[in-house]
């Protein structure tokens, strides 16, 4: 018997492929140097990881609430109103199952069959994947590499018709590690107003910035952009807990009503020990997130300068997350058959950019030593002199 039309259209994660492939070539003994995960090499901190042991302990391990528990709720709406600037009823927040969880309940929750949501382009992968998942269309709004991936004004206004159900917001992204200004973002919101569409704004990469850039919530402009902005986060990338799976989101009352609902019958609430670890990782000790901050900064110089001096690539100085994306279009060769090449003959594992809508680039994860980003880059540079 055949699947479902609406899942055989959906491709896999190349990000997800490659980094397992990585991973067993690893397990064989082969000498591999992964710049593919999209992941803090750091443990979890130690105060966290404390709080979910504890809560084990104390036999909190039973169901909590389909939209999370109350005291976790509570931290995120501290959070926003701390670092934001955002005021949300608990009645507005959903905690959920990863950001990448969060962001699957929104496109369920707000798109119609023939909808469309404008995807910047580079984009991260699963973005037009769950569009499609929820029966509307992705429309994708190019960039300029040479000026950091910047906004096509022009461009964009041309996309806009009745059918643009949503766009959205990345800053800092994934994979080029590009930010907007408040200028862009006031840009956006504007129109996002004049045309009635809602902004999706992933800041899962908020506190992972550099060089002074500012992560500004688009929801924190007005009160008209707040009521029509749906922001999206968790604590995967700031506390190095990706394998913890607790993501949040704030909305208007009514899509988070809707998407409390949706969530009460697909996966109820989060795993609560992890609820736990999420509700310290909020309110506890937060001198972590700018040690390992400072430590992907003096990664990203390290990476960039040395990609840069290698012929036949270039890459611009990404302003947050702990992605370089440099270009190899010069280097002659589609994205996948290099980055199979890398793997095969360097032993390298990179993400291809065409997963990200741009075949002429690479995305290659900084989160990792500088021992072994020194090892990689050694290897990359040897691979392009042969070849």
């Amino acid at each position: 018997m055949n699947i479902s039309p609406r899942l055989s259209q959906i491709s896999p994660s190349l990000t997800l492929e490659i980094t397992g492939k990585a991973k067993a070539l690893k397990k064989e003994g082969i000498d591999i140097i992964s710049f593919a995960a999209g992941e803090p090499d750091f443990d979890t901190p130690a105060h966290i990881c404390a709080a979910a042991r504890d809560a084990i302990d104390r036999g909190k391990t039973r169901y909590t609430p389909a939209k999370g528990m109350p005291e976790l709720i509570a931290a995120v709406r501290e959070k926003f109103q701390r670092d934001n600037n955002l005021d949300y009823p608990a009645s507005s927040i959903i905690i959920s199952c990863g950001a990448k969880h969060s962001l699957y309940n929104v496109f369920q929750a707000i798109c119609r069959e023939g909808d469309e949501v404008i995807i910047p382009s580079p984009y991260w992968v699963t973005y037009p994947e769950q569009v499609r998942l929820a029966g509307a269309e992705p429309v994708f709004l190019d960039s300029v590499e040479e000026d950091g991936f910047p906004i096509d004004r022009d461009r964009l206004v041309s996309l806009i018709t009745p059918r643009t159900r949503a766009m959205i917001v990345s800053s800092p992204a994934n994979p080029s590690g590009s930010g907007y200004s408040r200028d862009d973002l006031e840009f956006l919101a504007g129109l996002a107003v004049e045309n009635d569409f809602y902004l999706i704004s992933d800041e899962i990469y908020e506190k992972l910035v550099y060089d002074g850039f500012e992560a500004i919530s688009i929801a924190s402009l007005s009160r008209d952009i707040q009521d029509r902005t749906i922001v999206i986060n968790g604590v995967s990338k700031s506390y190095a807990m990706t394998g913890w799976r607790i993501g949040y989101m704030a909305a208007p009352e009514n899509v988070a009503q809707a998407i409390s609902s949706f969530q009460s019958h697909s996966t109820s609430g989060p795993a609560t020990p992890s609820q736990y670890a999420a509700l310290e990782a909020l309110t506890g000790d937060q001198s972590c997130v700018e040690e390992m901050r400072r430590a992907f900064e003096e990664r990203r110089v390290l990476m960039i300068e040395r990609l840069n001096r290698i012929e036949g690539i270039s890459c611009t100085m990404p302003k947050g997350a702990f992605y370089a994306f440099p270009n190899i279009s010069a280097l002659g060769k589609p994205s996948l058959e290099l980055a199979a090449n890398l793997l095969d003959q360097a032993r390298i594992a990179v993400v291809p950019g065409i997963a990200f809508g741009a075949d002429g680039n690479i995305r290659m994860s900084y989160a990792d030593s500088i021992e072994n980003l020194n090892k990689g880059l050694d290897r990359l540079a040897e691979f392009v002199r042969k070849n």
